[in-house]
């Protein structure tokens, strides 16, 4: 790391000129991976001055306690649960409202970033995110953070690639990175911060981004516990954990019902966002609405509904309840997360989801003690599975949660417990529903994002960019007789495009047809009698893929790009050979940047 820093300082010397340090980035892995370790630090930094004022906000909004979690708080005054959601939500409200009147564009996120954009996030949208999720937070509604910090962690590094110029892989890796930085600092887990870079911000796992996605997320989690406390979101040292065949057992069928809840959790968030826009109310009123119905759920169920879930969870894991609390607690917190999301207010479920997943299986758990005998240690293998479970079927992320409930414990065997829970959950979720809730959210804008696998460049090898400009062409009124004396089948001239006199297409002759002897329409016929492809085009927006298909169902070796639909007017032409080749060696070249050769 040393030595890389030293090499940038040296380029720097020699040249005495910034310009030329982009270009040695872009070939030094080296240096690449420091100034991620030097990026991790300051997300790492952001993130835990984020946490500690919404905490702070908490404490003097609910008059909490300096050492209180506002979802572990089971009591709290029913003025402060009604009007604090309230008043945030309407001052939300008006924050979204003027700055969609002044940028109105979609927020693009990390996932969406690396799928689509190449790496490439804005930095005023990301700071509009931060600002709407803060108030969010601040205003105790049932949504946690994550969003936010992993929309500037990924932000910061994005905006980093940019700025160095890197390649697209390579910003892509930057992205992950910031995400994973992120949610380290938030967990103090780096290991499970890693791979949520991995599995939902970059959509592999490769050899060529572990050294700046890790530690990345190392230096975070190492920022945070040097200048904080440090403490997880929940703790629970088992250094004598025993995992019997029954408790694997028990944790599959966790795992199925966690499933269920998570699947429940995504459709009613989508059910409430339809509930509220049908309310004969402006959108600037909604979340002021949804924040009275939430300050609601608390008075009337729990107080622990409110808040993002954190220091609900280790309530749970060190405290007794009644099956009955359990099953109105859970249904509560649903609710009021549903409702939260659906009527305006920013934030993730990533915490909620690990509250969610810690009650479901505390539920489990009682029912289990009726029919079996379940211990103590048993009853936290129940709870642990649940937290994973629940969590890994909503973010999509199995290994993440995995590795957060071995940060968390310290414990290799339950670990391993809940991983039988979680797969089954991820997979259960994943045939019977088909997405996470990050995708669930990109299908219902019309993304067809399945995850942040890179399917950007093929929308950027677009038909304007590939395309011959100078097609061969005739009138539509030519014989076939003078299209044969106009390209001789010995020419380099495959394929004839026929246009009227204002240039619009008409259709397409092969030459080797123009000169096939056992053609049966005569000579003096115009050149369409015998044109293929009349009703197939490219346009020149559209990309490889869509060219790729349409050629499939043509059956042509060369179809015409047209300047649109309507008008039909014929600005060039592709190949199809040369189609093949370019997407087969963007495929390759893609494939050797992942292995990191």
């Amino acid at each position: 790391m040393k030595e890389a820093a030293l090499d940038i300082a040296r380029v720097y010397n020699r040249t005495g000129k910034k310009g030329r340090l982009p270009s040695f980035l872009r070939e030094n892995r080296p240096a690449q991976i420091f100034i991620c370790v030097l990026m991790g630090a300051l997300v790492g930094a952001i993130t835990g001055l984020l946490h500690e004022f919404v905490s702070l906000c908490h404490r003097f909004a609910f008059m909490l306690g300096p050492e209180d979690h506002l979802s572990a708080v089971e009591h709290i005054d029913a003025r402060l649960l009604f009007a604090v959601p309230a008043l945030g939500g309407l001052f939300l409200g008006y924050v979204n409202r003027e700055m969609k009147r002044r940028r109105s564009n979609d927020i693009v996120d990390p996932i969406e970033a690396n799928a689509i954009y190449g790496g490439r996030m804005s930095v005023i949208d990301s700071l509009r995110l931060l600002a709407a999720t803060l108030i969010s937070n601040a205003s105790g509604i049932s949504v946690g953070m994550e969003a936010a910090y992993t929309q500037v962690g990924a932000c910061c590094l994005s905006w980093t690639g940019q700025r160095l110029q890197l390649r697209r892989e390579d910003r892509r890796i930057f992205v992950a990175a910031g995400a994973a930085a992120a949610i380290s600092a938030a967990y103090n887990a780096p290991l499970a911060g890693a791979f949520y870079g991995y599995e939902l911000v970059l959509g592999t796992y490769t050899i060529a981004a572990l050294p700046q996605v890790t530690l990345c997320a190392l230096t975070a989690a190492l920022i945070l516990r040097l200048f904080t406390a440090g403490n997880p979101i929940f703790s629970l040292p088992i250094p004598n954990f025993n995992v019997s065949v029954g408790d694997y057992v028990a944790c599959l069928a966790v795992g199925v019902v966690a499933a269920g809840v998570s699947i429940v959790t995504m459709k009613a968030v989508t059910r409430c966002e339809h509930m509220f826009r049908r309310l004969p109310f402006p959108e600037w009123a909604r979340p002021a609405i949804g924040g009275l119905i939430v300050g609601a759920l608390a008075y009337g169920l729990s107080a622990q509904v409110m808040g993002s879930g954190q220091g609900g969870i280790d309530s749970h894991l060190h405290s007794d309840w009644s099956l009955r609390l359990l099953v109105i607690l859970l249904v509560g917190k649903m609710l009021a997360s549903a409702i939260s999301i659906g009527s305006g207010f920013r934030g993730g479920l990533f915490s909620a989801s690990l509250f969610l997943g810690c009650i479901l299986g505390q539920i489990c758990g009682l029912v289990a003690q009726q029919y079996m005998d379940v211990s103590k240690t048993g009853l936290e293998t129940f709870m642990l599975a649940g937290t994973g479970s629940v969590a890994a079927a909503i973010i999509g992320a199995p290994m993440t949660m995995t590795f957060l409930v071995l940060e968390m414990t310290g414990s290799f065997p339950a670990m391993t417990a809940v991983l039988a829970g979680v797969l089954v959950a991820s997979t259960v979720t994943r045939y019977s529903f088909g997405y996470s809730f990050s995708t669930w959210r990109f299908h219902l804008k019309g993304l067809g994002i399945k995850g942040a696998v890179d399917i950007g460049w093929i929308h950027e090898l677009s038909m304007e960019k590939l395309m011959v400009p100078a097609a061969p062409t005739a009138s539509v009124e030519t014989s076939i007789d003078e299209l044969r004396r106009q390209f001789p089948a010995a020419g380099s001239v495959r394929n004839v495009f026929l246009t009227d006199n204002k240039g619009v297409y008409h259709g397409v002759v092969s030459v080797a047809d123009l000169h096939n002897p056992a053609g049966d329409v005569p000579d003096s016929e115009p050149g369409i009698a015998i044109a293929k492809g009349v009703g197939f085009f490219l346009l020149p927006d559209q990309d490889i893929k869509a060219a790729l298909k349409m050629f499939a169902e043509a059956r042509i070796e060369e179809l015409p790009i047209v300047a649109n639909a309507k008008t039909r007017k014929l600005v060039g032409y592709v190949r199809e050979a040369v189609l093949l080749k370019r997407y087969s060696q963007e495929m390759e070249s893609r494939q050797l940047a992942q292995t990191g050769t």
